[in-house]
Formats: structure tokens, sequence, C-alpha cells
């Protein structure tokens, strides 16, 4: 079986005799047949092809099926953004009426998602907390919750989810957990392994790794049996008239019902469709991600290590440390380190978290994380401004926090960075 740092490279693409060796961007919007025929069976779900790029792509199918190979999946997706992505796994379970338990640890942009626009779709939302115990993840359940979500490490707080836990909630409540897994990346951290079902990513971040384009990826486990739920999840398990009465899971099985649908159905009629250059971007990240994660994890441990121990630091969030509260579920879930983001805060609060971000020379300020370049950010100020002081608290967003990323340059050079900053603080 191949290690990862080899699908990172070659998954996905295998060139023919005399075909292109990189991964060819086929930039159409359409495909040609012979025969309405040969077309119908397309648009029937009867064969494999293209007809139009909104729905599928060659070079965006390429891409996901590398992604779904790194996360050890059986099928997976390509969405125009991480926010698509996310809003797709969960739309794909629920309709008007139904529930879901999230995790309250969760990027911002998601939250406000899930707790504002998808309630105006009819679909409740409870947040737990990501260190909830078993009794108080059961208490969320209602008869008709249909999902369970949450971050392997939350952005911006750096909470570790703890898979088997909320796995083992859900699987006894017959609904699947999904997981955004976009920090750690399938290089650190394999969801599936540990009772995941749906897994997602915000391909903006680590896998494309230079901000060239924005993407996300979905990808299905196989694990989940929809038929011993049929009653949950009738679009999966009961005939979709828009397609001439295909019951998903029987015709595709457990392992291609799930993302056959989403784009089928999804895709076909929101449109979040990926561009065949952005997948071919991404690709070529992918290509380094085993190689710059080790790098990013390394700047990180090396840069939380520096501010724990500075006297101008109130706090040090980095799940490396043997002082944070998820050291140990960081070892057991990524025992070959979680990421290059750290999280803390400068003593003097608000006004000193922005002093010093305006004294950083190497890391820039930008609304962007996990990228070969360090950024940083306050996201009180920026990707959660639309949250309250109460909701900034329940995503363990405090006034105070400054995200930090570190990138792929030399550990010293950003250290030196922040030091200087902070002696102006």
């Amino acid at each position: 079986m191949q290690q990862l740092g080899t699908k990172c490279v070659q998954a996905g693409y295998r060139p023919e005799n005399g075909e292109p060796r990189q991964v060819p961007i086929i930039q159409s919007t359409t495909f040609r047949y012979e025969s309405s025929a040969a077309m119908g069976k397309l648009f029937d779900l009867e064969a494999a092809g293209y007809f139009y790029t909104r729905l599928q792509n060659p070079t965006c199918d390429i891409v996901a099926a590398k992604i779904a190979a790194l996360e050890g999946g059986t099928a997976g997706m390509l969405t125009s953004s991480g926010q698509a992505a996310n809003f797709f796994s969960i739309f794909n379970l629920c309709s008007a009426g139904d529930h879901v338990v999230a995790s309250s640890a969760i990027y911002g942009g998601t939250y406000n998602l899930f707790a504002v626009t998808m309630k105006r779709m009819g679909i409740d939302f409870t947040f737990v907390r990501p260190d909830a115990t078993e009794d108080e993840l059961h208490a969320a359940f209602q008869p008709n919750t249909r999902a369970m979500f949450g971050e392997s490490i939350a952005n911006p707080a750096l909470d570790i989810l703890d898979f088997e836990l909320f796995a083992k909630v859900a699987h006894e409540h017959g609904v699947p957990l999904v997981v955004d897994n976009t920090f750690p990346t399938p290089v650190n951290c394999r969801p599936f392994e540990f009772g995941v079902d749906i897994v997602t990513h915000s391909t903006t971040k680590y896998m494309d790794g230079h901000g060239t384009q924005v993407g996300g990826a979905i990808v299905d486990s196989g694990n989940f049996d929809w038929f011993a739920h049929k009653d949950k999840y009738p679009g999966l398990t009961t005939p979709d008239e828009s397609y001439h009465g295909i019951v998903y899971a029987e015709k595709f099985g457990q392992g291609g019902a799930f993302i056959t649908k989403c784009v089928a159905q999804l895709m076909r009629d929101f449109g979040s469709s990926p561009a065949p250059q952005n997948a071919f971007l991404l690709n070529l990240g992918l290509e380094s991600l085993h190689l710059r994660m080790k790098r990013h994890c390394e700047n990180g441990q090396a840069m939380a290590e520096f501010l724990e121990s500075h006297d101008k630091v109130a706090w040090v969030n980095y799940p490396g440390l043997k002082s944070n509260k998820y050291y140990a579920l960081a070892q057991k879930y990524m025992p070959n380190g979680t990421c290059g983001v750290v999280s803390f805060g400068v003593k003097g609060g608000r006004e000193a978290a922005e002093r010093f971000m305006s004294g950083l020379k190497i890391a820039a300020i930008a609304t962007h994380v996990a990228d070969a370049r360090t950024c940083v950010l306050h996201p009180a100020n920026a990707t959660h401004r639309q949250l309250s002081d109460e909701e900034l608290v329940k995503c363990g967003v405090g006034p105070d926090l400054i995200r930090l990323s570190c990138g792929i340059e030399d550990a010293a050079d950003l250290i030196a960075d922040v030091d200087q900053a902070l002696a102006n603080v």
C-alpha cells in the first residue's frame, strides 16, 4: 500500500501511453457526443461521463480522487469553497424540519452558516462544547437529528475534537459524524480511522498552501449504512423523481451514494462548482503537502514554546504544548503534529493585540490562514466580527485572541519578528 507522501504526488491520475504527464486542464463548459442516446444515459445516471462542467469536470474529478485517496475514502468531490463543502455535507442529509448537533468551536463563517442561514431554511442546530461529556452530547440529540458536525482542529480556537466519543454518540443515535479536517489535513489526521463518516475541507488552506485558489472538498468514508436508517434519509433510500426514480443507496452502494447525490442534486441546483484551473492549482499544492505540513508543524511548535515563555503574552493555545488541555487528544489523534496555527493573547487585551499586529514585519495581516507565508489575524475584528460577545465566548474566541499562522519560512526569523513586535506593546 502506498504511503501518504506518494499519494500526495501520484494519486488520482495515471497517464496512459502518450498522455500528458501533468494533470490536464479541461477548460470546457460542455462535452460533445455522437448521439442523443449516449447523452441521455448520462442524464439518467446510467453511464459515467461528462456533459456540463457545473456538475462534473475531468480535471476536478482527478483532484477529488486524490483527496479521497489521501483520506482513505470511497468517493470525493470538489466544491467552489470550503463553505460550500460544509453546506453541501449537511444539506445533503437534512431538509426543513430536521436538526443537527454541532460543536460550538468551529470557524465563524461555518457557525453563521448553521446558526443563521440554514436556520432560515428550516434546519435547526444545537451547539455543544467540543469537550462536552458523553451525557451532554446525548442530551443534545432530538428525534429529528440527522447529523453531527465538528472540526478536527477548531479554527481559530484550536480545540481538538474527540472523534471516538463524538462518533460513538452519533452512531448510537443512528446519524453520521461529519468533520471538517482542514487544519491538520489527512497528512496529520485520519478521521475515518476513528469512526468519522464524512470529511470536508477548505482546500484554500494547507492543501493549496500558496493562496492561489479558493475551493472545498467532501469525502465519504463509505462506512455509514444508509439503509439501516432509511427512515431518516429518504433522499438516499427512496426514489429521486428528478432522476427517473433512482435510489442512490441502491444504485451506487454504501460507498458512492452520498457523493453521487451531492453532485447530481446539490451541484446541479446550487452550482457551487470549482473551476478546472483552480483544481489544477490545488493539485500542485497537494504534491508538496506532506513536505510542507512537517515544516508548518515544526514552526508552530517552536513559536508556541517561545510565546509561552514571553512575559508580554497572557496565554498560549497550541495543541503541541504539554500544558495544553488538548495535548493528550492531539497525541492520540495527531501524533505527527497538528498544524502551524498558534493562538495567543497579548497582555493588555484588544488594543495591545492591535498594536502587536501593526508592528509585525514578516507576518502579514491577512484574512487567510494555513499558507506557505506567515500571516496573522485578530478574529474578533475580522472573521468573527459578526458574532456577539456571548457567541465569541462560546466559540472560544476572546477579544484578545490572535491567530498566528506560521508559514514555512525559517523559524528563527519568525520568532525574531514576533519578539520585536511584542517589544512595542
